[in-house]
């Protein structure tokens, strides 16, 4: 193989790459999100500066990805925190659990998101949406939500606040002896968002300590609602907004 060739690979093994070249199109992608007040100082522990605190309210999202181009269907879960960034409003991405590991190889090797393998599910049981993870064989978070008890009258037309709202995660990558070679804040925001149904509602969320999977450590002080959501959407590639090498 060519030094050409080599250089337009998408991921490695070169012979069976484990994700194609972006950007990623996903359909009837569904969230599971429920927003909790949880404690102020232990927020500004979990940012990584120049990050800001905005509120004490985060969330912990389940997603059911049932048709993602190059990655195929998975589910996540994911700890969210709301920031700033330069005064900007953000989302930084805390924790994030896949089941698959063509997107989970993707979203650390390309976005940086900050991913470990994990089972995640989503489910509608009777009359509840119900989120679970279950990480080294322990169930370490249950969400539970009213199914579809009352339509937001408004969500679809506040894609820019919900799902357009910048990403940012943290890229930390070691080069060959160890050292950082790569430590940055990456900054990704969805394109082509298209909200299918939207609904609010009553939510409880249970988080259950585990050394290697550490959502409850922004423990919930009370819960604050659910989002349930039916969207499609374009995930594009990120772009720089702090290096610390630099």
């Amino acid at each position: 193989m060519r030094k050409e060739d080599v250089l337009q690979l998408p991921s490695m093994p070169l012979q069976s790459p484990t994700y194609p070249a972006g950007p990623f199109r996903f359909f009837d992608r569904q969230y599971l999100i429920i927003n909790y007040k949880t404690e102020r100082d232990m927020i500004r522990e979990a940012l990584p500066e120049p990050l800001e605190p905005d509120g004490d309210i985060i969330s912990v999202q389940w997603l059911d990805l049932p048709d993602g181009e190059g990655f195929g269907a998975y589910s996540a879960t994911a700890q969210v925190i709301p920031c700033k960034f330069k005064g900007e409003p953000c989302n930084f991405i805390s924790q994030m659990y896949v089941n698959n590991t063509s997107p989970l190889a993707g979203g650390r090797e390309i976005w940086g998101y900050p991913m470990k393998f994990g089972k995640a599910t989503l489910v509608t049981n009777s009359d509840t949406l119900t989120g679970t993870l279950e990480y080294a064989s322990q169930i370490t978070a249950v969400g539970t939500m009213t199914y579809k008890h009352k339509e937001h009258p408004e969500i679809s037309h506040r894609e820019n606040i919900l799902l357009s709202r910048k990403q940012v995660t943290l890229k930390v990558i070691p080069g060959i002896d160890g050292s950082p070679e790569i430590a940055q804040l990456i900054g990704i925001t969805f394109e082509d968002v298209k909200v299918s149904g939207a609904w609010v509602g009553d939510a409880r969320l249970d988080l259950h300590p585990s050394v290697n999977c550490t959502l409850s450590d922004l423990p919930v002080l009370k819960e604050v609602g659910g989002v349930h959501l039916i969207t499609s959407m374009t995930l594009p590639y990120g772009h720089l907004l702090h290096d610390y090498l630099a």
